[in-house]
């Protein structure tokens, strides 16, 4: 087996907790990012289970953090970065909160770019590194058949922009970047009503992210490895 690194931010729950536990398991080298590593208590018993688990502090919304993050990572090779940290502010027209929205643009759409700025260094030196980026089928303007979440929605459609941007610009330094949807999961975030549970979303997210190469760069994928009209 190939021992890869892999670099996940937002993994004190569920799929980035699952994300960090399957890689883990597998024996890959894992580095994981949360804000508050104190209170991520079912992510600290899981890294006292694997030595090849690290957990990192780290506020996605801060570009500064994000960098200081990637020099104090300056000398690894990052096989696969998965930007996953992510924010779901309720909205409704009529009901959104305009500080709320502009901090999810910060979480889920600014966060992936300054991560693919600040870790380049460290993806280049990898044979074919991989970016990752966590969206959701509600950020597919086709697929939008019932209006509403505009703070959700729209961060997500601008993440899968930057996905399609970044895997222009990153093309000559052969790296594959990709919008992976995980599935409507049974999260916190997803709620109790989603029809899969986290293992086996990650299960499938991990088989496409295997499969990824340069040809799919720039696609928005769910974890059934079906491409996702944008």
């Amino acid at each position: 087996m190939n021992t890869q690194t892999i670099l996940i931010t937002g993994a004190n729950r569920g799929i980035g907790l699952e994300y960090a536990k399957q890689y883990a398991e597998n024996g890959q080298q894992v580095y994981v990012t949360v804000r508050d590593p104190a209170q991520a208590t079912a992510l600290q018993v899981l890294a006292s289970r694997h030595s090849n688990l690290h957990v990192l502090a780290l506020d996605v919304a801060d570009v500064a953090a994000i960098k200081a993050l990637a020099s104090q990572l300056s000398s690894l090779t990052i096989d696969i970065l998965i930007s996953n940290a992510g924010t779901y502010p309720e909205s409704a027209f009529g009901r959104t909160d305009a500080q709320a929205w502009l901090h999810a643009f910060q979480v889920n759409t600014m966060s992936t770019y300054y991560l693919a700025e600040a870790f380049l260094p460290q993806l280049r030196r990898a044979p074919q590194a991989k970016l990752i980026a966590m969206t959701s089928k509600m950020g597919s303007i086709d697929d939008n058949g019932s209006g509403g979440e505009y703070i959700y929605r729209s961060s997500k459609t601008a993440l899968n922009m930057v996905v399609k941007s970044l895997s222009i610009d990153l093309s000559e330094f052969n790296i594959v970047v990709a919008a992976l949807h995980p599935g409507w999961v049974r999260t916190d975030m997803g709620g109790p009503h989603g029809l899969i549970d986290t293992e086996t979303s990650v299960s499938g997210l991990r088989r496409v992210i295997d499969q990824l190469n340069t040809a799919q760069s720039g696609q928005f994928i769910a974890y059934d490895g079906k491409v996702i009209p944008w």
